[in-house]
């Protein structure tokens, strides 16, 4: 059988599909289509934020040709794939969200001897658009046909909602091509490895350095979009703060699904899917793996088996997050007694944690801050209370010096995290602009401590063994310079959890 008869089939599976298709099938399938209904040409909202994106990118590299791929399917099992997630650099520069465009590239054309304050870059998306009805591809494309995904955008219609200049994907190659010589080419190498391969192809033949000589000049580039994102535009803080909404009524049904999970054998499970059916319906989906952690689970940091009792008396610990349709996520943690009321012992590290957050939001709020200073608050107060517990096998100074760091053994994550496209966003970025950087306006992070005492630690107090506790909130720096938690609304001391699971569980 030859190639071009195996393009023929349905599927491109050659197992699946019933036959190449005659051609008097294609002509019958190309025939007595009525017009189309005219696609979506609303101008997106994030299309007015994205040439200071550009500029901000551009002006790093004058001159240069910049390839930003959103990458492509990914695959599940056999011949199914993952739902598609663009690369968050492409979504970041292209504004495109959802589950939108695979396989698609934005370019930065360099301007030639642009005037001062004026665009170095030309962006141009490059993308699938649809094809007509006659073509094969239109019923016989699982990927790209519109029998199988329905129908795709037209140029024209890309054009107008992104605000971007579009051109077809097919026409890729020629355009990196172009002078490629007297043009330095960087790639985003993580995102697709079919344009890392035509880049390092148009580059080999440039006399470019490509390959392994090219590594550290793309390193560069996408270390630089990461840095990118460490201040949020109002666009993008407007976009977290719709999914943090999202993420309290993800909340609000876990909470209704409280005692329907106590009479679970899995009834983590049931958590996951209350949280999950709410991000779905109102976002895009999770923005990462729920953790739903009860009882001794919850000293797992990164617990998702989620296969587990949920049993009166205990907490549960939920560390969740809505992706809404622009692809920024929330990220909250509440832990939660299932009983709707906290035992004393469950009040008293509770509350400890909690104090530690409040510690970390003032820290946030002093002149000059720098991120590391919300961990160095934190872990302040959180060392005063194992003191006092009388577990510190050492004194509180020398717990929190550098050669000490023994409460780690009861707190060994970091205190905060940037946010956005990611859930720990930026994490390309150095450690200078990242731990070490001032706090400045349009930064997004977490403020998450938390206390673990596994059930088989000795050295815990006994009537804490097997409670794990943490509480993450979701912060901004505003244009003022005052950092606000943009999840105020989801409650978080000990009354007004109590006070919430109730509400929620009698209406």
């Amino acid at each position: 059988m030859s190639d071009s008869e195996k393009k023929d089939y349905t599927t491109g599976n050659e197992n699946r599909a019933p036959s190449p298709f005659p051609q008097a099938f294609r002509d019958f399938m190309g025939s007595s289509w009525g017009p189309r209904a005219q696609g979506n040409l609303e101008r997106a909202k994030v299309a007015d934020f994205l040439p200071a994106r550009h500029q901000a990118v551009g002006t790093l590299y004058p001159g240069e040709r910049l390839v930003i791929p959103a990458g492509s399917y990914k695959q599940r099992s056999n011949d199914t794939d993952y739902r598609f997630r663009a690369h968050s650099a492409f979504a970041h520069l292209s504004g495109l969200g959802g589950e939108m465009e695979p396989d698609s590239v934005l370019v930065l054309e360099p301007v030639s001897n642009p005037e001062p304050g004026a665009s170095t870059h030309r962006a141009v998306l490059y993308f699938q658009p649809r094809a007509s009805r006659s073509s094969q591809q239109f019923y016989a494309d699982s990927t790209y046909g519109e029998f199988w995904v329905g129908p795709r955008p037209s140029l024209a219609e890309m054009e107008a909602v992104t605000g971007l200049e579009c051109a077809p994907i097919d026409t890729l190659a020629d355009a990196l091509a172009k002078d490629a010589g007297l043009v330095k080419l960087r790639v985003v190498s993580e995102a697709d490895q079919s344009v890392l391969a035509l880049v390092n192809e148009v580059r080999q033949q440039a006399g470019l350095p490509f390959g392994k000589d090219a590594e550290a000049l793309d390193a560069d580039f996408a270390r630089d979009l990461s840095e990118l994102r460490l201040t949020k535009d109002s666009f993008e803080i407007a976009e977290l703060e719709h999914a943090v909404s999202v993420t309290k009524q993800g909340f609000e049904g876990i909470l209704r699904n409280l005692p329907r999970a106590v009479n679970h054998r899995r009834g983590e499970r049931v958590i996951e899917g209350a949280f999950g059916a709410v991000a779905r319906e109102e976002g895009n989906g999770l923005g990462y793996e729920t953790i739903a952690a009860a009882g001794n689970h919850a000293n797992t940091l990164h617990w998702i088996d989620n296969d587990g009792q949920v049993r009166a008396g205990d907490m549960v610990l939920v560390d969740a997050g809505c992706e809404v349709d622009s692809l920024y996520t929330a990220d909250i943690t509440r832990t939660l007694p299932v009983d709707g009321r906290f035992t004393e012992a469950q009040k008293e590290v509770y509350n400890a944690v909690l104090e530690a957050c409040e510690a970390a939001l003032v820290a946030a709020n002093q002149p000059g801050a720098i991120f590391h200073d919300l961990h160095e608050a934190a872990a302040k107060v959180l060392v005063k209370h194992l003191d006092a517990w009388g577990i510190l096998p050492c004194s509180p100074e020398e717990s929190l010096s550098r050669q000490g760091q023994q409460h780690r053994r009861w707190m060994p994550h970091g205190t905060s995290h940037h946010l956005g496209l990611d859930v720990h966003d930026c994490a390309q970025a150095r450690r200078e602009m990242y731990d070490g950087a001032k706090l400045e306006p349009g930064m997004c992070f977490t403020i998450e401590p938390g206390l673990y005492f596994r059930e088989d630690d000795m050295l815990a107090p006994e009537r804490f063994r097997g409670m794990g506790v943490r509480i993450e909130d979701d912060c901004v720096v505003r244009p003022d310079g005052k950092v606000e938690r943009i999840s105020e609304d989801i409650p978080r001391t000990v009354e007004d959890v109590e006070a919430w699971i109730e509400r929620v569980q009698s209406a």
